[in-house]
C-alpha cells in the first residue's frame, strides 16, 4: 500500500470514537484534497513534498477535529496547517543547507508569514499548474496520468490501478517514481505555453476523463456516483476550454462530459442503487448540462478538424441524449461511431463497447461474437464488465444459465457494493 493511502486508511480505522468526525474528514479529503496540494506546490515547487505537508495536515484533522469539532471552513483549515509545516520545513531547510539566498538572507530575523487561504481564482490556477507538471513530457503516459489522478483526484493506488487496467503494486511504483524524477529534474511547477502546452495536452485530457469517470461510476465503495470527481473533472475541461480554444478534443472532452453528468441523477434509484441508461428516467436528465454539451461539440466541429476520440465519444453520448425514449436510439448511428472509434483510437474498452452497440442494432448474437473475442484480452482479464455484457447478451439469447454464471462472475470482480448487488440480483433472476 501506497504511503499516503496508510495515512488515509488510519482516518477509517481509527475507531469508533469520533467515527462520524472521521467520516466528515475522509470526505474533506475528497473535495479538498487536489486544491490544498496545488497551493503547496505552488510554495514549494515540489509535487511530492507538497502531498506529503497535506498529509501531515491530514493527521493534524484527524488527531483535533475529534475534539475541537469540524470547522467551519475544512479546506481553509487543512490549507492553513499544510502552509505552517511548509515554512517549517522552508526554515530548517535554510539553516542544514545554508540557502538562505533563495528566501531571503533575513528570513529568520522576520515574523512567520501570514497563512492565507488563495482565492477561488488562484486556487484555480494552481489546480491547473498541478495538472501540467503532473503531466510534463519528462514521465511517461501512464505516470503523468497515474501522479495526477493521485495528486488532483485524491484517489488511492487502488482506485487508480482499476482505472488503468493494471496491478496496484505496479502503480503504487509508478507514481513514487513520478514524484522523484520531477523534483530531480526541477520540473516548474507552472502552466507551459505554446509547443510545450499542446505536446502535454493529450495527457491532460486523458487525466481529466479518468477522473470524471471515477465520479461517474465509482470503482470501489458504497456509492454509485461521486459528484464531487465529477464537477472538479467538468470544472477543470472548462477550464481547459478557455484555455485552449482552438483545441477540438478539449471542446470534444467537455461535450463529453456535460452531457453524461447531465444523467447523474437518474443513475441511482431510491436506495442509491445503480439505474441501467435504458431503464433511466429521461426526464430526470439536466436539459442545461445537455445543452451545454451539444454547445461544446458543435464549437469542436466548427474547428473543421478530423474528430478524435473525445469527439467521437461526445457525438455516441449526443446520440442517447437526443432519443426522448430508450426505444428511440439510433444504435446503428452508434455503432457506426464506436467502429470509427476503434479505428481511431484502437482499445478493448472501445471494443466492448462496440459489441453492446451491434448487440442493440443487429442482435444479440452478433455482439456476443465481438465480446467473445475479447475473452482472452489480458487487460480485460479482471475488468467486470466483460463479463457483464456478456451476460446481458446470452440472457437476451436464452442461455440462461450461461448467462447467470457471468452475472455472478462480473459480481465477484466489482468492488463497488451497490453494482455488485445488482449483478447478483440479475443472476438470481435468471433461476437455477
Amino acid at each position: 500500500m501506497h504511503e499516503s493511502d496508510v495515512r488515509r486508511s488510519d482516518v477509517r480505522r481509527s475507531g469508533a470514537h469520533g467515527s462520524g468526525v472521521h467520516a466528515s474528514i475522509d470526505a474533506v479529503w475528497r473535495l479538498e484534497a487536489a486544491r490544498i496540494i496545488a497551493g503547496l506546490a505552488r510554495m514549494v515547487h515540489d509535487i511530492g513534498l507538497a502531498e506529503e505537508l497535506a498529509q501531515d495536515a491530514l493527521v493534524a484533522a484527524l488527531e483535533q477535529w475529534p475534539e475541537s469539532g469540524v470547522p467551519d471552513n475544512p479546506g481553509a483549515w487543512l490549507m492553513a496547517v499544510g502552509k505552517r509545516r511548509a515554512i517549517d520545513r522552508i526554515r530548517r531547510q535554510q539553516r542544514l543547507e545554508h540557502k538562505l539566498e533563495e528566501i531571503g538572507r533575513d528570513q529568520e530575523m522576520r515574523p512567520a508569514p501570514e497563512i492565507d487561504v488563495p482565492d477561488d481564482e488562484h486556487i484555480e490556477d494552481d489546480v491547473l499548474r498541478l495538472v501540467f507538471t503532473a503531466c510534463h513530457p519528462v514521465l511517461s503516459t501512464q505516470a503523468r496520468v497515474a501522479l495526477t489522478l493521485r495528486m488532483l483526484g485524491g484517489l488511492t493506488t487502488d482506485e487508480i490501478a482499476r482505472a488503468f487496467l493494471s496491478s496496484e503494486p505496479t502503480v503504487a511504483q509508478r507514481i513514487v517514481r513520478a514524484k522523484r524524477t520531477l523534483s530531480d529534474a526541477g520540473v516548474p511547477f507552472e502552466v507551459p505555453e505554446g509547443p510545450d502546452r499542446a505536446a502535454r495536452l493529450s495527457s491532460v485530457l486523458e487525466v481529466v476523463y479518468l477522473i470524471f469517470n471515477e465520479g461517474y461510476t465509482a470503482t470501489a465503495g458504497d456509492d454509485w456516483v461521486r459528484t464531487d470527481l465529477c464537477q472538479e473533472a467538468l470544472r477543470l475541461g472548462r477550464v481547459l476550454a478557455g484555455l485552449a480554444p482552438g483545441e477540438p478534443e478539449v471542446h470534444g472532452l467537455v461535450a463529453l462530459m456535460e452531457i453524461q453528468a447531465s444523467r447523474i441523477r437518474a443513475r441511482t434509484g431510491p436506495s442509491g442503487e445503480p439505474v441501467p441508461l435504458l431503464d433511466q428516467d429521461r426526464g430526470l436528465w439536466d436539459r442545461l448540462l445537455i445543452h451545454r454539451g451539444f454547445a461544446a461539440l458543435l464549437r469542436a466541429k466548427e474547428i473543421g478538424e478530423p474528430p478524435g476520440p473525445y469527439v467521437l465519444q461526445a457525438a455516441i453520448a449526443a446520440s442517447h441524449a437526443q432519443a426522448p425514449t430508450a426505444e428511440d436510439t439510433d444504435w446503428a448511428q452508434i455503432a457506426s461511431l464506436y467502429e470509427i472509434l476503434a479505428s481511431t483510437a484502437p482499445s478493448p474498452v472501445v471494443d466492448l463497447n462496440r459489441a453492446v452497440a451491434v448487440g442493440m442494432a443487429h442482435g444479440p448474437d452478433k455482439g456476443l461474437e465481438l465480446a467473445d473475442a475479447l475473452v482472452d484480452e489480458p487487460s480485460l482479464r479482471g475488468y467486470h464488465l466483460l463479463p457483464s455484457v456478456r451476460g446481458d447478451l446470452l440472457a437476451r439469447l436464452g442461455r440462461l444459465d450461461e448467462a447467470r454464471a457471468q452475472f455472478e462472475r462480473a459480481a465477484d470482480l466489482t468492488r463497488n457494493a451497490p453494482e455488485r448487488k445488482i449483478l447478483l440480483d440479475r443472476a438470481a433472476s435468471l433461476g437455477r
